[in-house]
């Protein structure tokens, strides 16, 4: 048997290549929408992906099954879960395609794979068993999904806290929890693989160790610990759980009724800094600028957005772009690839052009046509807060909010910021900051972009010396 686990560091997402070396048959588990990588690996492997499956109906990212179906090979996904949480697009189209129960099997070769429903984190979630039978007749391990992972279990609240269905949240977790019983009954030998490690908001606690084993999570895991009592694991579980990222709602509802099918990945062209800086004026195209947060402040162009290039730049960018907006990047040419491949993988296909850098200075040089943002410390901040045109922007989690802040600060986490700026006062100037930085860059990027008056603490939150903790 052939097994390759893919990992994605951006999105912290785990993909499985799994093939029978005898038949040179292959499943993809959890693929992204740019195919094309798995295609080459399974070429490199001399494997051929025969078959795709989902374990559920993923938030953070557009799903690659429909690319897979539009080629013929076969999709494998979930029939569980209740009449509102159907493959929309794949029951009843002329995709080759089987939904699967609680207890079905099917095969890639010599290797078994069997269903098991774990719902919680989604209501339709199934993990796979799975036996290699050219050597065993039992399961070696589970491909868990956003189940269980090494050192948490999938949140159960992102259908009310990012798809907005409410009053669901404590609903799911009292499945998530029935499921985890069950899980309990497992064999402690069996091998877990999830879909997620350490970074995914998937989850509040994910590990960083790529694999586990049943037996381990049930002596080590946190939240399974909690499982003793059922309103134990549902308050535990619920406690302390990070806003989810504005683009997760778009993610769940596309990949449910179907995400456009990609093809080939865009191929932006090169262009002149004043061209973009034009079109950002004139038309109100998004410029994506992926520079150090410090070149950003000091200079760029007017309207522009900040993720720098680094592991939120999925995160960043589905938060705060609409997803019919076009985009121009600010990168560096070997990074237009790969920022191509993470912003379709998000559902952000219209990536028109991009301008290097160097040429943003060189234009900056030539036609000093460049914004910039003001940076302070927090002694700066003390200061300015003397006067009431200026408040506080805290961008931190609630979460970190209310173990301290500064007396009068408002809290919107960054990642909801875009649908969240109204409740700002346009006519005050606002002060944004996070725990040390990162955070309130990209914050204060947005709200001027949105026409904000905005100055950028670059500060450690400590520095702070009379933090108030609960709600302001």
């Amino acid at each position: 048997m052939y097994f390759k686990q893919i990992f994605e560091e951006k999105l912290a997402q785990y993909a499985y290549l799994i093939g029978c070396q005898k038949t040179k048959e292959a499943i993809i588990i959890d693929p992204m929408r740019d195919i094309d990588r798995y295609y080459d690996l399974a070429k490199k492997e001399r494997l051929n992906i025969v078959a795709a499956a989902d374990t559920h109906i993923h938030a953070d990212y557009l799903t690659g099954l429909r690319e897979f179906a539009e080629d013929g090979v076969q999709i494998l996904a979930s029939d569980e879960g209740g009449k509102d949480w159907k493959y929309e697009w794949l029951a009843g189209s002329d995709y080759n395609y089987r939904l699967l129960k609680d207890g079905d099997q099917f095969n890639i070769g010599n290797i078994q794979f069997e269903a098991r429903h774990t719902p919680g984190h989604t209501p339709e979630h199934l993990s796979y068993l799975l036996t290699d039978g050219a050597g065993a007749d039992q399961p070696m391990g589970i491909l868990s999904g956003d189940f269980v992972f090494v050192g948490d279990v999938g949140r159960p609240d992102l259908l009310e806290s990012a798809a907005g269905e409410q009053g669901s949240m404590e609903t799911s977790a009292k499945e998530l929890y029935q499921s985890v019983e069950k899980f309990k009954s497992m064999p402690e030998y069996l091998q877990l693989w999830p879909g997620h490690g350490a970074g995914s908001a998937c989850g509040k606690a994910l590990g960083a160790v790529p694999e586990s084993t049943v037996g381990y999570e049930l002596r080590f895991n946190p939240s399974i610990q909690a499982s003793e009592s059922e309103q134990g694991f549902v308050d535990y579980i619920l406690d302390g759980q990070p806003e989810p990222p504005l683009y997760f709602a778009r993610m769940k509802a596309e990949n449910r009724s179907g995400p456009p099918v990609l093809g080939t990945l865009p191929q932006p062209q090169k262009m002149e800094a004043g061209e973009v800086a034009s079109l950002a004026k004139k038309e109100g195209k998004t410029v994506l600028d992926t520079r150090d947060r410090m070149k950003f402040m000091q200079g760029h162009i007017e309207g522009s957005l900040l993720s720098p290039f680094n592991k939120q730049f999925n995160t960043i960018a589905g938060s705060y772009i609409p997803k019919e907006e076009t985009i121009y990047l600010v990168i560096d040419e070997e990074n237009v690839e790969v920022a191509v491949r993470d912003l379709v993988r998000i559902g952000l296909d219209d990536i028109a052009g991009y301008i290097t850098p160097d040429e943003l200075e060189a234009y900056h040089q030539k036609e000093d046509g460049l914004e910039s943002i003001e940076t302070i410390n927090f002694e700066k901040t003390a200061e300015l807060l003397k006067n009431d045109e200026n408040r506080v922007l805290d961008v931190r989690r609630i979460t970190e909010y209310n173990e301290g802040h500064i007396a009068g600060a408002e809290n919107i986490a960054h990642t909801r910021l875009a649908d969240r700026a109204d409740e700002l006062d346009k006519s005050k100037t606002w002060l944004v900051h996070c725990k040390s930085g990162g955070r309130a860059s990209v914050a204060a990027a947005l709200l001027d972009s949105e026409g904000y008056k905005v100055k950028y603490i670059k500060d450690k939150i400590e520095k702070w010396p009379d933090k108030v903790k609960g709600e302001s």
